[in-house]
């Protein structure tokens, strides 16, 4: 289905869709379902292209304090939690520092701010911008920005989808994998999809095909779910449905 939709380019996409601050809904979707699930969208859904490619790969880093000040936060479902992250689209060499929290009405809202480095660290310039983001934005920020270290690295394949009349992005994120910083552990999520819906306001089309095959959204954070996964000496209640039907049996790889 996706060979099959019509093109749109970066610069159109972030025009008409650049929804730094918007409603997400997630959902778990097995890949030999998604066809079914695309194959009811409007004939004018629009997938990103750039030059011939339309799946990408992404790499990211996220930072946290050394008692995970980040992770709980998110675990306890504080509206006032923060994440930060570079992120490095591996095919064209770009690297962004981001700032995600929570808005009013559950909302996420989500900054980028200037970085130059490779994506695997922050030196103090990147930590004291990112800092004053989060200071910025009222969310529960660290007390300082030396605070702030590599916790959870992610990779994965994206395809990025555009829908007209909505004006909302959903993002299909396949072959996820995370890996701690010292490069101890390694988890797949193999075999599904992690599906985003992006919209401005109420549920979009997506939405709506997804619901009519029987999917919901669930509680599922790259970030939160990734490192309860590969740390199971932490609390992980809001994603113990996730860990417990994909990851169960399945043994971090050394």
């Amino acid at each position: 289905m996706i060979a099959t939709m019509q093109p749109i380019g970066l610069e159109e996409l972030t025009e008409r869709a650049d929804l730094l601050t918007r409603i997400d809904r997630k959902y778990l979707v097995r890949t030999d379902d998604l066809d079914h699930v695309l194959d009811t969208l409007p004939g004018t859904t629009r997938v990103l292209q750039i030059d011939d490619r339309r799946q990408f790969s992404y790499r990211s880093v996220y930072f946290d304090t050394a008692d995970l000040l980040a992770y709980r936060l998110a675990a306890l479902r504080r509206r006032r939690r923060f994440k930060l992250r570079t992120r490095s689209y591996l095919d064209s060499g770009l690297h962004l520092l981001e700032v995600k929290t929570r808005g009013p009405r559950g909302t996420t809202v989500k900054q980028r701010v200037p970085y130059s480095g490779d994506g695997e660290r922050l030196v103090r310039q990147d930590r004291a911008v990112a800092y004053a983001a989060l200071v910025q934005t009222g969310a529960s920020a660290p007390a300082s920005a030396d605070a702030l270290q590599p916790t959870l690295i992610t990779n994965y394949h994206r395809v990025t989808l555009f829908l007209p009349r909505s004006r909302s992005r959903v993002t299909i994120d396949t072959e996820l994998t995370w890996t701690l910083p010292d490069g101890s552990g390694e988890r797949q999520l193999a075999g599904c999809a992690v599906v985003e819906t992006k919209c401005p306001g109420p549920a979009a089309e997506m939405d709506r095909a997804l619901w009519a095959h029987q999917h919901r959204p669930c509680s599922i954070s790259k970030f939160g779910t990734g490192l309860a996964a590969l740390r199971p000496d932490l609390p992980a209640h809001r994603w113990h449905p996730v860990l417990n039907r994909h990851l169960k049996d399945k043994e971090p790889i050394s």
